[in-house]
């Protein structure tokens, strides 16, 4: 079958960057770096078929000149002939991904849609648009495969287990899969990275002349973070891969200088990454890492950073969130603000650089931001980053503060942009933001 994949452009929506004094735009996040590290497992487990990927995040986003979105969707659809079109979301990629899929389906509506990722898995009846056929949530590569085997065969959609039909009665589940999809451990799929080459040049981070890959060593997160989609996406289990996996993984990526961990926190079990890293000094894997660390961790472990550091660690991003201890506490951090300075300490000591993100809440008044500057400034880190505190759907801080949200439009959930009333006027507060990302010049190490 042909199957094409699609990673649809990031939300439009910045109301930072919209606000921001002219000479602190160029610091804030304009696009998201990194390649679609699910869609491209997807590809590589359906390599018997005839795949293409279309990534849109550097095919849309980064080229001005680039034609309307249904007007690209349907030239690859003329192109290619898909049986299939499956697309990844996040919540603020929503509209546009069924934007993506009415454009499917007015083209051919013969063709299988299927909506995967993140919010397909926490919010799967937001895809409720007869332009889906299929919301898949999970790790789903098994029962994409399952669906593929049962579309060559004839067999209706609605025998697949573990997918929720779309019908004339709305979106039905299908019941839980029958086998169990360990995607961290003996289900573990190489990602087939070769369907990126195309857009490799817009992999770059933060000013690097190489372009950047994603790996991840785990799934899920054991700590609760109220902000954080990603513990909830994997009903607060945690997954760690075999440290060889990742070690094969390592060395199929040449064309990749620089690897982006991508796990909610890189070091959870200590004795792993340790393992990990001994076992990189023995291959000879000469790689500058990214790694996303929590401040109390590196506080704790100041050793394995040094390690890591001497094995190409260069870059740690790590979400201070807040300089006050209750709003840490309402975070549900578990980690006080006075390791924050212990923390940086240990980076600095070992020429890591710092990317430190702060999280602001909708309440804070004009001494809050001169407050939150003070603090932020007095820190050594190499690049600060400011976004908005935002209940995500599928968590629980949604639940808790429905009756708070006044914008419900999905595509301003992206961080970028304030769903709740602020105590300052709009304008003021997104113009207050936008300035704390002068202090510490952001830049788009992500």
């Amino acid at each position: 079958m042909k199957i094409l994949l699609v990673n649809p452009p990031r939300s439009p929506h910045n109301s930072i960057l919209d606000h921001a004094p002219e000479e602190a735009k160029r610091f804030i996040h304009k696009k998201l770096i990194g390649p679609p590290l699910g869609l491209i497992t997807i590809a590589a487990a359906a390599r018997d078929h005839d795949v293409r990927v279309l990534d849109m995040k550097g095919e849309y986003d980064l080229v001005p000149e680039a034609p309307a979105i249904d007007v690209m969707v349907t030239r690859h659809l003329e192109d290619f002939k898909p049986d299939i079109v499956g697309i990844t979301v996040i919540a603020s990629e929503v509209p546009y991904a069924v934007d993506i899929l009415q454009a499917v389906k007015r083209h051919d509506p013969a063709i299988v849609t299927v909506a995967g990722g993140l919010h397909a898995t926490v919010c799967p009846h937001d895809f409720s648009d007869r332009a889906v056929d299929v919301v898949m949530p999970g790790q789903c590569a098994g029962i994409f495969m399952e669906l593929v085997r049962a579309l060559e065969k004839g067999i209706p959609r609605e025998k697949v287990r573990g997918i929720f039909n779309n019908t004339d009665h709305g979106l039905e589940f299908t019941g839980t899969a029958e086998t169990a999809w360990d995607a961290a451990g003996a289900d573990y799929i190489l990602p087939d990275r070769s369907h990126l080459k195309r857009w490799i040049s817009t992999y770059c981070a933060g000013g690097s002349p190489h372009p950047s890959t994603y790996i991840f060593t785990s799934l899920g997160c054991p700590y609760r973070c109220t902000f954080c989609s990603i513990w909830s996406q994997f009903g607060g289990r945690y997954y760690q891969r075999d440290v060889e996996s990742v070690i094969t993984e390592l060395k199929m990526v040449d064309d990749y200088p620089v690897v982006r961990f991508a796990d909610a926190n890189t070091i959870v079990n200590e004795r792993f990454i340790d393992r990990l890293f001994d076992r990189i000094r023995e291959e000879g894997i000469h790689k500058f890492f990214i790694m996303d660390i929590r401040f109390d961790t590196a506080a704790r472990y100041p050793k394995l950073i040094e390690k890591l550091a001497k094995g190409g660690l260069k870059v740690v991003i790590c979400g201070f969130e807040s300089f006050k201890e209750d709003e840490l506490l309402r975070y549900r951090k578990e980690a006080p603000a006075r390791l924050i300075e212990n923390a940086i300490s240990v980076f600095h000591d070992n020429g890591i650089m710092v990317r430190g993100n702060y999280v602001i809440p909708a309440d804070y008044t004009r001494d809050d931001f001169n407050v939150m500057a003070d603090y932020a400034g007095s820190h050594r880190v190499v690049y600060a980053g400011y976004t908005i505190l935002t209940p995500m759907p599928g968590t629980g801080f949604f639940e808790d503060t429905r009756d708070r949200i006044i914008d419900f439009d999905l595509a301003k959930y992206n961080f970028f942009n304030c769903v709740f009333k602020t105590a300052l006027p709009a304008e003021k507060f997104y113009e207050n933001v936008g300035r704390l990302w002068l202090i510490k010049k952001g830049m788009d190490v992500i």
